[in-house]
């Protein structure tokens, strides 16, 4: 059995914080959307093709409210 690091613990605690809510994604800070960035981007789910897909569109996700938080909400 693989042994579970504490980067493991720290996705899986954001992961679990913003599923529970819909709108617990739009409070996280720029710092923390950053680390669960950089904890999904180093997570390799090629074994499981949908759990990469939405590791994928989940990435998408943090860059767009990343963006929001750096150059504001919108455009207009």
């Amino acid at each position: 059995m693989a042994d579970v690091t504490s980067e493991d613990r720290e996705r899986v605690k954001l992961l679990t914080l913003i599923s529970s809510s819909k709108h617990e994604f739009d409070k996280l800070s720029l710092e923390q959307l950053a680390r669960l960035e950089e904890l999904l981007k180093k997570k390799d789910y090629s074994h499981d093709k949908k759990a990469d897909k939405s590791k994928s569109k989940f990435l998408k996700r943090i860059n767009v409210r990343i963006y929001e938080l750096t150059e504001g909400k919108g455009i207009w």
